[in-house]
């Protein structure tokens, strides 16, 4: 059976800036900044791991500034396709924006067709702010950058040691004093106690955990990041989108299971901002793990009605079992269909660090985008859609 539900814009709630202000344990206890007990450890062995307690104390948060004695120049190996390649794009600019010296070194050729995809046909913003673009092969790092050297190395790219080992190799022998790692939030195993932290159980088959592993074996300054979906300007992967191709089309939303299920979207300038804060503060982001998310949640049909609003239309939203109808959801729907989000605990804890992220504002500016490349007017076949719809007995308008 499905549940069907009917929004229309103009009775969406409006959003409210989160004011959280209460701050948990610090993941490790080497800061010199302040000092804390740990309550609790991992019950699996990756024993470089942090550990964090659930358990909620009072600190003073800080935040310190780049000084001018303090630039660094910064490598960001980028991956040439999915969600996370808008990563190094707003890292880039952020960075270079804080007067920081700035080469993206990004996966393949610049002349390839994914090269002429957001976000890389405006990596021309990169070079105006005063940064270099390179392209070529990870494995190849050191022919492709001879002669350079990095106070930092960023690796936004491998999802495995054996992706990753070259580019920290190449960092470790030019003697780079930073190394930082984009891993990811679905690094956790589902947990009966949501949201996740950093220091909660991870899968130990994840190959994130093995380049987890070799970092803090072979870096003195290391620091891991886990975002989660991602939401902002010039990103390539499909989500919001997912929902606006529905909706101005006037067909009903399938949603699988109640989509009361909480998930996390974060605008991209928060997790370029955190990482920023890593820069300019290498000895307190050393050996901690960040989850680069937002610090509020969303339900899954929340999604579905604050993108109707984004686009000013009404939406019919469509759950269902997958499971009774014999429908692969992770085809059929662009987020697990459980509760999966993490908590920016870390980071607010060492950095005092506050997300920015504004869905229902930021949701808007993805829609006029997503009108501006005509998308809206674009062919789009639903075969999959129209399986579960018929499925379920739910008439969709010619």
């Amino acid at each position: 059976m499905a549940t069907v539900l009917t929004y229309s814009s103009s009775l969406l709630f409006t959003s409210q800036t989160s004011k959280l202000s209460s701050f948990y344990p610090l993941p490790r206890p080497s800061l010199s900044s302040f000092s804390h007990s740990l309550t609790s450890s991992l019950s699996i062995s990756p024993s470089f791991l942090p550990t964090v307690s659930r358990k909620s104390v009072s600190v003073s948060a800080f935040t310190v500034k780049a000084s001018a004695a303090e630039k660094k120049k910064v490598l960001i190996v980028n991956t040439n396709s999915g969600g996370h390649a808008v990563i190094g794009f707003y890292f880039a600019k952020e960075l270079l924006g804080s007067g920081h010296e700035v080469t993206i070194f990004t996966v393949g050729e610049e002349s390839s067709d994914k090269m002429k995809k957001p976000p890389f046909n405006r990596f021309s913003e990169i070079v105006s702010a005063g940064g270099d673009t390179v392209w070529g092969d990870p494995a190849e790092i050191g022919k492709v950058l001879e002669g350079k050297a990095f106070d930092v190395v960023l690796d936004n790219n491998g999802k495995d040691l054996d992706a990753v080992r070259p580019v920290a190799d190449w960092a470790k022998s030019s003697r780079v004093k930073q190394f930082l790692f984009i891993s990811s939030a679905g690094i956790y195993k589902p947990t009966d106690e949501p949201p996740h932290v950093e220091g909660d159980v991870v899968k130990a088959d994840a190959g994130h955990v093995g380049v987890e592993k070799y970092m803090s074996e072979i870096f003195e300054n290391w620091a891991i990041f886990r975002p989660q979906y991602m939401i902002g300007s010039g990103n390539n992967k499909d989500c919001e989108e997912w929902f606006f191709d529905r909706i101005v089309r006037g067909r009903p939303v399938p949603i699988p299971g109640s989509g009361m299920e909480l998930t996390n979207i974060a605008h991209v300038r928060d997790l370029s901002s955190m990482l920023t804060l890593a820069v300019e503060n290498p000895s307190a982001a050393s050996g901690n793990i960040f989850n680069s998310v937002s610090d509020r949640a969303v339900t899954l049909n929340g999604m579905a009605k604050l993108c109707a609003q984004a686009a000013g239309l009404p939406v019919e939203i469509v759950n269902y079992d997958p499971k009774a109808i014999r429908v692969d959801a992770r085809k059929a729907f662009p987020f697990r269909n459980m509760h999966f989000y993490a908590e920016p605990r870390a980071a607010k804890e060492i950095f005092g660090w506050r997300g920015t992220t504004n869905l229902p504002e930021d949701l808007k500016e993805r829609f006029d985008e997503y009108v501006k490349i005509g998308r809206d007017k674009k062919e789009i076949k639903f075969e999959l859609d129209d399986k579960i719809l018929e499925s379920l007995k739910v008439p969709v308008a010619v």
